[in-house]
């Protein structure tokens, strides 16, 4: 056991060794470090008091300085962070880049990015913040890469108000799927390898989304709703849910989209070609995933990709797309992910980057200690 906890220690040290060129100064530096590491570590709450309290500190002004003060290349971390994820999970052919949002519960009016909208963590309308997130998964783990603050017109429509927050006049409205576009356009201009991408409705039913992947030669399976409007193989513009229920019944197979907690993951799927007009060697299709014991539990998906691409392939790809709701239970639980006492726009990106890298680092150790055999261990740090 001690030769496993110093193998964990010095993995630390090469990890945190790795993000230290984005710190100029050796206080940030060493200040990152203690966040990192206060992050991973057994505080029961984890804010910048107990986070200051577990590196000896009296008071939280360092760990502030960090987030608010202190140069640092915030953009250049999250891009190291990446590259380690993928060094440690990448699958050139399994691997997929899943996108999805999360809501962070927040008070007041001052907090970049809040508004009342519904918000699933509470289950009503709450004051809350979005941030688009980028995942990047395959069989050997996943975790996030990648992540962007939704901005609602109501707060880039007011300039002074995003100055108070610490937002440049650079900062304009993008819409969800605008960011997400953005971060899977620098996942793939960083060469990550994946075979696949896949979203869920809010971004799917954005129909300039698809297209600018298909645009990209970016195979993907999204999810849609029973309302979107395909162009059948007659050229027709049907709902989805017409083409659907007009398969027959010997269309429908029974498939594991993937190992749940409890096993795998089976429902009966259907797919049918969509789309007649395209480039030699693409294909287009529209499956359907149905319950088994409540055949009315239908989902959609549009997949675009390599006309040779089988039916298990886009199953296990619409799968993929919880493995996003896996980093979001891990980092919320384990690294405070939703849990940052911040309002700036800046220190937001800075709280949720190095929260999103001391996943990374527990992604790492799970990798380690299966490729050893171990199958129980106990918190890093």
């Amino acid at each position: 056991m001690m030769d496993v906890a110093l193998g964990w220690s010095a993995g630390f040290e090469a990890f945190v060794g790795r993000l230290a060129g984005r710190f100029p100064r050796v206080e940030s530096r060493r200040r990152m470090v203690s966040y990192v590491r206060g992050l991973l570590g057994e505080v029961g709450r984890k804010n910048g008091w107990t986070l200051a309290e577990a590196a000896g500190d009296a008071g939280p002004e360092g760990m502030q300085r960090l987030l608010d003060f202190y140069p640092w290349d915030t953009d250049g971390l999250r891009d190291d962070v990446r590259d380690v994820v993928v060094e440690c999970l990448g699958d050139v052919r399994q691997g997929v880049l899943v996108v999805d949002e999360a809501g962070f519960l927040k008070k007041g009016t001052k907090s970049a990015g809040v508004a009342r909208r519904y918000s699933g963590t509470a289950g009503r309308i709450e004051n809350s913040r979005i941030g688009v997130f980028l995942a990047y998964a395959s069989p050997v783990g996943r975790a996030l890469i990648d992540r962007e603050l939704y901005l609602p017109g109501g707060w880039t429509g007011d300039r002074e108000r995003c100055r108070a927050a610490g937002m440049g006049d650079e900062v304009v409205f993008a819409a969800k799927p605008a960011l997400a576009q953005q971060m899977i356009e620098r996942a793939v201009g960083a060469g990550v390898v994946c075979g696949q991408v896949t979203a869920d409705e809010a971004y799917a039913q954005d129909t300039k989304f698809r297209l600018w992947l298909e645009a990209r030669d970016i195979p993907h399976v999204v999810a849609v709703p029973k309302s979107a409007a395909v162009v059948a193989m007659d050229l027709t513009g049907p709902r989805v849910h017409r083409v659907i229920a007009d398969l027959p019944a010997a269309a429908w197979r029974r498939l594991s989209c993937g190992d749940g907690a409890r096993g795998p993951r089976v429902s009966d799927w259907a797919a049918t070609e969509i789309r007649p007009l395209r480039r030699p060697g693409w294909g287009r299709w529209l499956p359907a995933r149905r319950g088994i014991a409540d055949p009315s539990d239908l989902a959609y998906c549009i997949c675009f990709g390599p006309a040779d691409t089988p039916a298990e392939e886009l199953v296990r790809v619409a799968g993929g797309r919880w493995a996003i709701e896996e980093c979001f239970q891990v980092t919320k639980n384990e690294t405070v992910l939703d849990r940052c006492q911040v309002r700036g726009y800046r220190v937001w990106y800075r709280h949720i980057t190095l929260s999103v890298a001391a996943a990374a680092f527990l992604v790492i150790v799970r990798d380690t200690a299966h490729k050893r055999g171990q199958t129980k261990w106990n918190s890093p740090i």
